[in-house]
């Protein structure tokens, strides 16, 4: 088979005409950073490359790696989709995007420290208060409570999209239990044992390092009592979707994963029950929503939480990775504030620049959206996991009324946004080298400093035309390697 031949074949399904393209500038002609990647692909029989692929599968499989389909008849546990391409960013656009998200989570922490305490950027008319005060995340039990070192968001995911100039800007932001980080760095293991002189060859940035990382930044949040803290993962228990991710998390850490039962709350100070009796606890990682993890101070119905947990928290005694009350920050309509906080708190312009985004309780801009549903993409503003979403392109005429009376009984619940022509990655698809649309995810850690491995977990909305790329709607992910130099 003949070079044109063999791009032919493998590349035959593959179109340029939608939005950016990771891979390619123009047809069959690579960027700089995907030349290697591409010729290995015009090299290798599509028989070893679905044995690779089978590799990958099986490897996944041995591993429990799984993610939840709710709904789905067929069963809800699923292996987790992996495409063996990886997706791969320069040093420079990387230097953007890590200078982006320490601007991003400094001033979003700042953010949360005024509100819950001074309020300045409500008396100054920044953000509106009553904005902020009819968030359902918005903890008044927080008002006054400090935590240490003001860091109320230690672990955030932030999720980047790539616009059609190649861009990057901030599709929103998880700060309340951002999970994901486990399939990161599982497919970072596989990608390294199905394709060993590839990997070695690109000089790619490790992320190996997280799991140290992560335990370095809650470290840094126990209180000052000891100097070799206790430190725990507090899961809500195995029937959660994210269990294997709390499992992997915590034997990467050293440190015990515990369910609400392992631990108790006495004089406000919280123990673990162990073999050789009690233990103090000092940080909690919690995999938790607020809503349930203390059933004396939130919902009384809990059987997940620990009774009490927030009087020893409030008294200073354990520290919360993340705090409690941290979701007001990622509610979908003060995003939309972010890069007016970002110049309040700075006096910097943001690197990284938001989706435009239009809020429905303003009348001229609700007035757009309604008559513009089917163009628009709708979000409900407390959701996550691509749940309670309407995309206009793609909707039904009764999806479209069925959101349109929603917004219109409720529009402080939703907001709107333009459909987006995500970026396009290449995947493996049933022997063929298709585009499909991504995301990125990078996580970022606030410890005693802002610490971001190289990378992140690339989405893959694996269903062709797509835009979705949560795993529990039918996507996958990538490895995303960050090149040195």
């Amino acid at each position: 088979m003949t070079m044109m031949n063999e791009q032919s074949a493998a590349f035959a399904q593959y179109d340029l005409n939608v939005g950016y393209d990771e891979m390619f500038e123009a047809k069959l002609t690579p960027r700089t950073q995907y030349e290697a990647l591409y010729k290995r692909l015009l090299e290798l029989p599509p028989e070893e490359f679905q044995r690779r692929q089978a590799a990958a599968d099986t490897s996944f499989l041995n591993q429990g790696i799984t993610f939840t389909v709710y709904g789905d008849e067929e069963g809800t546990e699923r292996i987790f989709p992996y495409d063996l391409l990886p997706r791969v960013i320069t040093t420079s656009e990387w230097d953007t995007v890590e200078r982006g998200l320490t601007q991003r989570i400094t001033a979003l922490n700042m953010f949360l420290t005024d509100i819950y305490h001074a309020g300045r950027i409500m008396a100054d008319g920044i953000v509106p208060r009553e904005l902020i005060y009819s968030c359902r995340h918005f903890r008044r039990e927080m008002r006054g409570v400090h935590v240490p070192r003001d860091i109320y968001v230690s672990v955030v995911g932030t999720d980047l999209v790539r616009l059609p100039d190649g861009q990057f800007a901030v599709l929103e932001d998880n700060l309340r239990v951002p999970s994901g980080v486990s399939y990161m760095l599982a497919n970072r293991q596989v990608m390294k044992r199905i394709f060993p002189r590839l990997f070695s060859d690109y000089g790619v940035r490790p992320i190996d390092h997280y799991g140290q990382a992560l335990l370095a930044t809650l470290r840094a949040l126990a209180p000052n009592r000891s100097a070799d803290p206790t430190i725990v993962l507090l899961t809500p228990g195995v029937f959660n979707s994210a269990y294997f991710e709390h499992t992997f998390l915590a034997r990467q850490m050293g440190i015990k994963l515990v369910e609400g039962r392992d631990l108790l709350v006495h004089d406000n100070v919280v123990y673990m029950r162990t073999t050789a009796g009690l233990q103090r606890v000092d940080v909690i990682y919690r995999r938790i929503d607020d809503d349930f993890i203390d059933p004396m101070a939130f919902r009384p119905d809990s059987a997940l939480g620990v009774a009490g947990l927030f009087n020893a928290y409030r008294a200073g005694n354990v520290a919360l990775a993340n705090a409690i009350g941290t979701g007001v920050a990622d509610d979908k309509a003060i995003y939309a504030y972010v890069p007016e906080i970002i110049r309040y708190y700075l006096s910097e312009e943001p690197i990284l620049q938001n989706v435009e985004t239009y809020l429905l309780e303003d009348e001229k801009q609700r007035g757009y959206v309604l008559q513009n549903l089917d163009k628009l993409v709708v979000k409900a503003v407390g959701e996550s996991g691509g749940y309670s979403m309407l995309i206009g392109p793609h909707s039904t005429a009764q999806e479209r009324e069925e959101f349109r009376e929603r917004i219109i009984a409720h529009p402080r619940n939703y907001i709107a946004q333009p459909t987006l022509a995500l970026s396009r990655a290449p995947c493996y698809i049933e022997g063929q080298v298709e585009p499909r649309h991504v995301d990125l995810r990078p996580y970022i850690l606030y410890g005693t400093r802002v610490t971001i491995v190289p990378g992140g977990l690339t989405r893959v909305a694996l269903r062709r035309g797509s835009l979705v790329v949560n795993s529990s709607q039918g996507g996958g992910s990538k490895d995303t390697w960050v090149l040195y130099g």
